[in-house]
C-alpha cells in the first residue's frame, strides 16, 4: 500500500537560480594572477568586456543584458557563463525551452560548470521533471559538494520521487553545511519525512 507524505503546511520552496557572478580563471594560475605560459590577451583598461558589461546590467535589471550576454558569446568572451545567466533571464521569463537550451550549451562549452549543472537542476524541478532535475543537483554536488543549496534541493527533488530516505541524507547534508539560522525548514522537512517512514 502506497503511503502518503504530508509536507507541512508552510513547504520551503528550494533554493533559486545561481547567477555566474564574476569571471571564472581557468588553469592551475591562481585568481588575479596571469599565467605567464600562455597566451595572453590585450585588454584595455577602464573598458569592460561585453561579458562583464552585460553582468553589470543584469545585477541592475536592466533588459539590455540579455543582448549583451548574446554578444559575449558571438565574441567568445566567458562563453559558459554567458549561456548560463542567459539561460536565468531565459528561465524567469517563463521561457523553459530557451533557457534549456541555453544552460546546456554552457555544459557544451564546459561540462563542468557547476552553476548550469544548477540552475538547469533548479529548472527540471519547476517544471516537474524530477528525475532529470536529480541528475543536475547530483552532479552540481559532485563538482561543489559544500554548497548547501544543492543538497537542500536535491532532498526537495528525492521527498517528490518518493525516495524519503536518500531526501533525508540529503537534508542531513544541508543542514552540515548550512548555517545555525537557514537549518529550521530543513529540520521541518526532515521530522515530518522520518514521521512517514515510522509510520
Amino acid at each position: 500500500m502506497a503511503k502518503v507524505i504530508k509536507f507541512p503546511i508552510q513547504t520551503p520552496e528550494k533554493f533559486g537560480f545561481k547567477p555566474v557572478r564574476r569571471r571564472k580563471t581557468t588553469g592551475t594560475s591562481k585568481p588575479g594572477q596571469l599565467n605567464l605560459f600562455t597566451g595572453g590577451k590585450l585588454v584595455k583598461l577602464n573598458q569592460l568586456s561585453a561579458f562583464e558589461e552585460a553582468l553589470l546590467m543584469d545585477e541592475q535589471g536592466d533588459v539590455k543584458a540579455k543582448e549583451l550576454y548574446q554578444k559575449a558569446i558571438l565574441e567568445g568572451d566567458s562563453i559558459a557563463d554567458a549561456y548560463c545567466n542567459l539561460g536565468i533571464i531565459e528561465s524567469e521569463a517563463k521561457n523553459f525551452g530557451k533557457a534549456i537550451d541555453c544552460f546546456t550549451l554552457s555544459l557544451k562549452e564546459e561540462p563542468r560548470h557547476f552553476e548550469s549543472h544548477y540552475n538547469l537542476a533548479n529548472l527540471y524541478a519547476e517544471i516537474g521533471n524530477f528525475p532529470l532535475a536529480k541528475v543536475h543537483y547530483q552532479t552540481s554536488i559532485e563538482i561543489e559538494p559544500e554548497f548547501p543549496n544543492s543538497h537542500f534541493n536535491l532532498g526537495l527533488t528525492l521527498a517528490m520521487n518518493k525516495e524519503i530516505e536518500n531526501a533525508i541524507l540529503s537534508l542531513m547534508n544541508y543542514r552540515k553545511r548550512a548555517a545555525p539560522e537557514e537549518r529550521g525548514h530543513a529540520d521541518e522537512l526532515i521530522s515530518t519525512l522520518t514521521h512517514t517512514i515510522t509510520n
